[in-house]
Formats: structure tokens, sequence, C-alpha cells
């Protein structure tokens, strides 16, 4: 049941009622309740790229108002998932553990209504089913949507991993350097489409012209500069990162459930192109599922 929808900066919260008949327990076969675990040792990191850490400048003073001011800091050396978890990763991590993800608790997640323009709670909706259980199932290869950031958290945690910072992922994105973009400083490549993104100027307006109305199979486009697919378009990517404006002088109250969300996704944002630069910034509460939004991991590389 929805009892809450409002917008906060351009994504859109959307929290449910927990429903008693469906409120299971979540239960993993590892612990899930460290942010950060590092206890798992020996983790495969051949489908990780490792980036060395160092100076570099986050954030711009030239787009959006949470992007500024840019300021310098260093990032220590760190590992991260060359491609998003797919659904066939996530039903591995469920079929080994038995978890139940927030959305089959509250029994329904976020859509957005083409045809009525606005996002809805729509019951029955699950990383499986993310049209809902009339619809057509997930496919195995796409990446796996309306998982929470406790899920994704879960998922990380039993893989060995964590979720990377608002901080690796923006040193990712960019590869060390000042990119506007993962592939270089055009919204495009040779005029290649470089990732799954929304190529209209409006809501109505959307051609298709990257192939993909909704999610695409994880990699389908070229890989960024570092070695990555999907860094931007697709889905929103989960950062484990408190949401607070970089700007100190801006009156703000930190909330610890309202965490970065990064990368931009398949679905239409009014910030347009500039919601898949290497710096913009989105946040999201901690429960919250949607049908644009996944995740990939990280690991401390020392």
């Amino acid at each position: 049941m929805n009892y809450f929808l409002a917008i906060l900066t351009t994504v859109f919260i959307l929290t449910s009622c927990k429903n008693d008949k469906k409120n299971k327990t979540t239960t993993v076969k590892t612990e899930t309740t460290k942010e950060q675990n590092t206890s798992i040792k020996n983790v495969d990191t051949s489908k990780m790229v490792l980036f060395k850490g160092g100076s570099i400048t986050i954030g711009a003073n030239d787009r959006t108002e949470l992007e500024a001011p840019a300021f310098e800091t260093n990032v220590q050396p760190f590992y991260l998932d060359i491609n998003l978890v797919s659904v066939a990763d996530f039903r591995k991590f469920v079929e080994a553990t038995n978890y139940t993800t927030e959305a089959e608790n509250f029994g329904d997640s976020g859509v957005f209504d083409f045809e009525n323009i606005g996002w809805n709670l729509v019951k029955e909706v699950t990383w499986e089913y993310p049209f809902g259980v009339h619809g057509e199932k997930a496919k195995n290869n796409h990446p796996v949507t309306h998982v929470s950031w406790n899920d994704a958290v879960a998922f990380a945690n039993w893989a060995g991993k964590r979720l990377p910072t608002e901080l690796e992922w923006e040193f990712a994105a960019k590869n060390g350097k000042n990119l506007k973009y993962p592939w270089g400083n055009s919204v495009t490549k040779e005029n290649k489409i470089m990732a799954n993104t929304w190529d209209g100027k409006t809501i109505q307006d959307q051609t298709v012209k990257d192939g993909y109305l909704f999610t695409s199979p994880v990699a389908s486009f070229p890989k960024s500069n570092s070695g990555i697919h999907d860094m931007v378009g697709n889905v929103w990517q989960w950062t484990s990162t408190i949401f607070a404006p970089y700007d100190k002088n801006i009156p703000f109250q930190k909330n610890t459930n309202v965490v970065v969300t990064r990368g931009g996704s398949f679905m239409y944002d009014q910030a347009l192109e500039l919601s898949f630069t290497t710096t913009f910034r989105a946040q999201n509460t901690k429960e919250s599922s949607l049908f644009n939004t996944g995740f990939r991991c990280a690991k401390s590389a020392n």
C-alpha cells in the first residue's frame, strides 16, 4: 500500500507499507548487517577492474547545484565490478541464501506509468517480475532491478564485496581523470550512442535510438575508458555514501536513510544528458526499490 510519494531532486522516492501477509523474515547465510564486509577472503577479482586511486577532482562547477563546488580529494585503491549485477547473479544469491527482497516483503515496488505520466507502487512487482506477475519475467542477462539499498548490501556481503563509495564510483567513471562522460567529453563518441539512456527531450518524447525502451542486457554498449560496462545509463546504481550537499553553506540536515545513487538510467530525467555525466548526483531512501535502479559491487584493494 502506498502511503508516501514524493520527488527528491530528480529521483522519485517511493516507500511501501509493509503488508503483514507478506512480511517475511529476511535471512542470509552470511553476515549482512555491515555495509563494508571484508571478512570473506579470496574473492575472485577477475571480473573487476583495479583502480590504484590517487588525487582526483570530484564534482563540477558548470552543471547542477548538487555537483558543486568541485573539490580535490584522494581515493584509496579499490576494485570495481566490470558489469552490473545481473538477474542471473542475483538469482544465485537468492537460491543460496533464501533471501527475500524488501519489495517482496512490502508487496509492491515502483514502476513508472508512461500512459498517465507518474510513478506508481505496483503490487506483486519484484526483481523476477519487473512489471508484475502478469508481465514478462526478467531476463537473466539484464541488470537486476527492484532491489533496495538494503538488498544490494546483502548481496555484496554474500559475495565478499561491498557497495562502492560515491568517490570510488566517480573515480572509476572518470578513470581517474577529468572526464565529463565515461568515454570522453561529448555525449556521443564518433557519432555512436555509448549508453542506454532516454533520447528525448521530454517524458513523452522517446524514439528508442539506442534500441532499448527499458533495460538493456548487461554489456550491450562499449566499455568506458576504465574498462567498465554500463557505468552510466541502463540503471541507477546504489552507492554506500549517505547523501549530503558538497556546498557546506547550504542548510541541510543529514538523513542516514538517504544515500547517493549514480549513473542515470534508461529513464527520462529532467537533467537530460547531464544525468549520465560522471559527476551527476541523485539520491534515494535505503528501502526504496524501482524499475530503473540496480547496482554493482566494489572491494577494497588493501
